[in-house]
């Protein structure tokens, strides 16, 4: 444990059964200390602590919330693998929150009155933000001294017209019942699109990328000039991309039709779309990638469709968000298939040379790592091709640190130190040592600022 920290920043990530942590050194630039808390509310529950190379797993009940976050701290602050000596070094905590509605363009100091607006869009959001409230609830009664910070998935959106975030429905569905577009993973795609900047030495405001983040939940960014101007999830994470195991785009009247052959309530339906479409849906075994190219090498025909299905509903959007926006300066591949699905990544941009984009099939083969940006189109595409690692809890990190300092602004006038063309992530330099020695020819395709 280091004997003197004087700016601790931690950040916290509440699922419905689950809590992520991350513990930084604001003065060092470091990541101290991450994990997640797992099985919240269910036999089993337990702490996986990850600190200086080493991986603890500790079994301990924590029937809700509050004793998962008790358990994150006493692990931080434990003699033998804790970080910090105390809860006194800890001076912000950055949460992470799904839904904002459309009150939020960027992240807040959290008060009663944010409180009650987050309560105020439960249903907008019912398998996240009850988690997210009861995880910031829980971790202001242990921590009531430090100023604590809501980040939200949907800030980075509100920047999107009307023409893209409006559903052509009664219009008094948006007046009273607040139903529009609002995407998510606008923590990854603010991050990503910082970074693309960084490596085409652009500003943000000269900048048009399309970004995908592809993991379990999958949504994609048209990013016009440093701003988000279109995404392909709506009021909720379903829409759009094939998922893990959501459904992504289909007829709206398809879950009507089955409801009257089947007797299926909305509840039953609303779980077939969110937790059994998708990969697990095509495949009827798998929502992990992994297994499904495992199976499909093997000739599991179901499985080879759904990666075909996977891929062409990404290249489908790739073209639309290129119709909308004129000009690309780089697609963006980025989150766990994103960062190592190279296969997903060569039929997503494989036939799309006529539009200025060509992916190279060996680089992109090099590229699988967590630690390193690397760039996989071909020497003469005009649009670059990318792959960035993401890091939200960096933002959240940022935006806590800011905010308590009174320093923060929304995003177009606040400049994130990732920003800096020589910046560096300690952690993934370390960690991308490792990789290289398994996959030496990652050098040829990394790409630095």
């Amino acid at each position: 444990m280091r004997h003197f920290m004087a700016m601790v920043i931690l950040t916290l990530n509440c699922g419905s059964s689950s809590a992520k942590y991350q513990v930084y050194d604001w003065d060092n630039k470091d990541v101290l200390a991450n994990g997640v808390v797992e099985r919240i509310g269910i036999d089993g529950s337990g702490i996986t602590h990850k600190a200086k190379g080493n991986k603890t797993e500790i079994k301990s009940p924590c029937p809700t919330h509050k004793e998962a976050i008790e358990l994150i701290l006493k692990t931080i602050t434990d003699k033998e693998i804790g970080v910090i000596p105390d809860m006194s070094v800890i001076k912000a905590v950055g949460h992470r929150v799904l839904h904002g509605g459309d009150k939020f363009t960027k992240s807040v100091l959290i008060t009663p009155e944010v409180l009650d607006t987050f309560r105020s869009v439960i249903d907008l959001g019912p398998l996240h933000m009850p988690a997210n409230i009861m995880g910031i609830e829980a971790a202001q009664k242990v921590m009531p001294d430090v100023p604590h910070c809501a980040v939200m998935d949907t800030a980075w959106h509100q920047t999107m017209p009307e023409e893209t975030f409006m559903y052509a429905v009664p219009r008094e569905w948006y007046t009273k019942y607040h139903a529009r577009r609002y995407g998510f993973h606008g923590t990854s795609f603010l991050y990503t699109a910082k970074r693309a900047s960084v490596l085409l030495h652009k500003a943000p405001k000269d900048t048009n990328v399309i970004i995908c983040h592809i993991g379990n939940g999958s949504s994609m960014c048209a990013v016009k000039n440093g701003q988000c101007y279109d995404t392909t999830m709506g009021i909720t994470p379903l829409e759009g991309l094939v998922m893990g195991t959501r459904s992504g785009d289909i007829d709206p009247a398809l879950p009507f039709y089955i409801m009257r052959k089947t007797g299926m309530t909305a509840d039953e339906m609303d779980t077939a779309l969110n937790k059994k479409s998708g990969c697990l849906g095509i495949t009827g075994r798998f929502s992990d990638r992994r297994d499904i190219e495992i199976a499909a090498a093997e000739g599991d025909k179901q499985c080879q469709l759904c990666i075909e299905m996977e891929a062409l509903r990404i290249k489908k959007y790739i073209g639309a968000f290129m119709a909308e926006l004129g000009h690309v300066d780089a697609i963006v591949f980025t989150a766990g298939v994103g960062e190592r699905g190279p296969i997903t990544r060569f039929k997503a941009c494989s036939g799309l040379e006529k539009y200025g984009i060509k992916i190279d099939a060996q680089k992109n083969d090099w590229s699988f790592t967590g630690n390193a940006e690397t760039c996989i189109s071909a020497d003469d595409s005009e649009t670059k091709i990318f792959v960035i690692p993401t890091d939200e809890e960096l933002v959240m990190t940022e935006d806590a640190y800011a905010l308590m300092k009174g320093t923060y602004d929304v995003h177009t006038n606040f400049t994130y130190s990732f920003q800096d063309p020589s910046y560096v992530n300690k952690a993934r330099e370390e960690g991308l040592k490792k990789d290289m020695e398994k996959r030496p020819h990652l050098a040829d395709v990394i790409v630095r600022p």
